[in-house]
């Protein structure tokens, strides 16, 4: 049978079918270069962060360290885009010259926490090479009498909607329009930002009008809301992406019904025609659904692409014994169909994730994704390559440590990064993930082992997605005669455990640390002298030092070592 032959409900119902039979073998192809694998970082009431109120030196400190931690478990499990929470309910987590500040950060709505923390968290972000996206709560805006709702009413009277308890600006006022896209042109301009994210965008379910109203006027209300946002964030910086979370259920299938509740018909989010007339780059469908009510829906949201990124939200939380209890096996079988079909991924919330419920954050860490990955170009946006690199030198540093540098002729550090590969193979085949090494670097030299069996080559990256051709590292010996009577070796490591040198017990070494090589601990590890080695078993891939630490927190570099499982 010939797959051109049948019709879209069988060829639906045949894809469906082949993929569950070749859903073992899904984990055994390489894993992919480019793939979104995002988590939505909730602010409100500190859900996710922060889980303390900045209201001193310290506490801000405090507060700031408690997401550089999160950060680090995201990125050590792969992420490479943070959906953060940015304006909440009529509030945001920022100085706003329209709305005041949200009480999550202070713990006093209306009070600042001493700092920016909008653009602390995407300084933070890209240190570790990952997108931040403003996610930007639209229609709802919290409680009747709350700070944010209160302050609507006297800004726009007659423009908030009472719904029960709460506030929701109203979908069909150009008013709410205007309003949304200034306030969303205001993050664009003053930050660092990769993607502007809309939440909510959609009529209220509850909204009484909605039983009677015209699905298509309905659709184009909301659509003037997303057109001018779009048309004001892309004027600024173009290469911003525009993204929404829809319903999860675009529509009916030819086969499935999506039981009363999705986005097009539903609520009126025509997310497909957003995707079609270049008003969004990117879909986080809400797909907080299993089985019948999830695979035919993602194929349909693939199918209606048009070419630009789909990664699918899976309700993880779900999983929870305070929810339905899910078991994890319901959720990697989504993961693994997403990848067969070439779609990436979105987990809600961040601390379902960090906190591994049912094991989650070790089964994405351990199996899904061992190796980085590349968010996906925005090709219809623009096609053209960056410069290449040049001048990309390696040189000894240190004991045991090599710097490797480069130039570009861009000056601006903001619009052009990098991504680093390495190979004991060359060229490094830079189509390959396995050689992904740092990815979004905005600084033009990375510490390396310095291990001359080790080839090396950079590409640049724009802020499209578009990557240079690379820049290989040259062939010439002169680095291959100097001298190897380095002190700090570069450890045998098997991926599962990194030999400890004898210089460990020289130091009183009570623990090991293991460092990424911008310094930054990755865990530490009781050290036994009777032990040759020490388990690495969940560290991620990449390059690092070994370090001793003695009871009086004296420490010493013993080795670097690299992990490529």
């Amino acid at each position: 049978m010939c797959l051109e032959t049948l019709n879209s409900s069988h060829k639906m119902r045949f894809i469906y079918t082949l993929l569950f039979a070749l859903l073992p073998a899904v984990l055994a192809y390489s894993q992919p270069k480019h793939e979104v694998r995002a988590v939505w970082l909730t602010t409100i009431g500190g859900l996710d962060w922060p889980h303390s109120y900045a209201q001193s030196a310290q506490s801000i400190e405090k507060q700031k360290n408690e997401l550089r931690l999160t950060l680090d478990k995201l990125q050590t499990a792969g992420i490479n885009t943070v959906l953060l929470q940015t304006r909440i309910r009529g509030t945001v987590i920022y100085p706003s010259s329209y709305e005041p500040w949200d009480g999550c950060l202070s713990g006093f709505p209306g009070k600042g926490p001493g700092y920016d923390a909008l653009a602390f968290a995407i300084d933070e972000c890209h240190k570790r090479g990952m997108e931040l996206h403003a996610w930007i709560v639209t229609m709802p805006v919290g409680k009747w009498d709350g700070l944010g709702c209160r302050s609507l009413r006297k800004k726009m009277p007659g423009n908030i909607i009472k719904i029960k308890a709460d506030g929701y600006m109203d979908p069909e006022s150009r008013q709410t329009a205007d309003y949304l896209a200034g306030i969303c042109e205001e993050v664009t301009r003053r930050y660092d930002i990769d993607g502007i994210h809309l939440d909510y965008i959609r009529y209220p379910e509850e909204l009484p009008k909605l039983k009677s109203l015209s699905r298509p006027a309905g659709r184009e209300f909301i659509t003037r809301i997303v057109r001018a946002i779009s048309q004001r964030v892309k004027s600024v910086k173009p290469w911003v992406k525009m993204s929404c979370s829809p319903i999860g259920k675009y529509d009916d299938t030819t086969r499935y019904w999506s039981h009363g509740w999705n986005a097009n018909t539903t609520v009126c989010q025509d997310a497909v025609g957003w995707l079609r007339d270049g008003l969004m780059d990117e879909l986080f469908p809400m797909m907080y659904f299993r089985d019948n009510n999830f695979f035919p829906f993602a194929l349909d949201w693939k199918e209606q692409s048009h070419g630009r990124i789909i990664a699918p939200g899976l309700g993880i939380y779900f999983m929870s014994p305070r929810e339905a209890n899910w078991p994890l096996s319901d959720i990697t079988r989504e993961l693994e169909v997403l990848r067969s079909i070439g779609l990436g991924h979105a987990y809600f919330r961040s601390k379902f994730f960090t906190d591994d419920t049912k094991g989650i954050y070790q089964f994405a860490k351990n199996d899904y994704c061992l190796f980085p990955s590349l968010v996906p170009p925005m090709t219809w946006a623009r096609q053209k390559q960056p410069a290449m690199p040049f001048g990309l030198e390696r040189k000894r540093e240190a004991q045991g440590v090599a710097c490797l540098s480069w130039q570009h002729g861009e000056k601006d550090t903001t619009m052009i990064m990098f991504n680093i590969y390495a190979s004991r193979e060359y060229p490094v085949n830079t189509d390959d993930a396995r050689c992904l090494v740092a990815i979004r670097r905005q600084c033009r030299h990375l510490l390396v082992p310095d291990d001359t069996e080790m080839h090396y080559a950079v590409t640049a990256t724009d802020r499209y997605g578009s990557e240079s051709n690379p820049l290989q590292e040259s062939m010439g010996d002169e680095r291959n005669t100097q001298s190897r009577t380095s002190p700090l070796p570069v450890l045998t490591c098997d991926g599962a455990d990194v030999t400890v040198p004898e210089a460990a017990h020289e130091t009183d070494a009570e623990y090991l640390l293991v460092e990424t090589m911008q310094g930054c601990a990755v865990t530490m590890i009781a050290y036994n002298a009777h032990n040759q080695t020490a388990s690495i078993r969940q560290v991620q891939d990449g390059v690092y030092m070994l370090r001793s630490l003695n009871n009086k927190g004296i420490s010493h570099r013993l080795g670097m070592f690299i992990i490529k499982r």
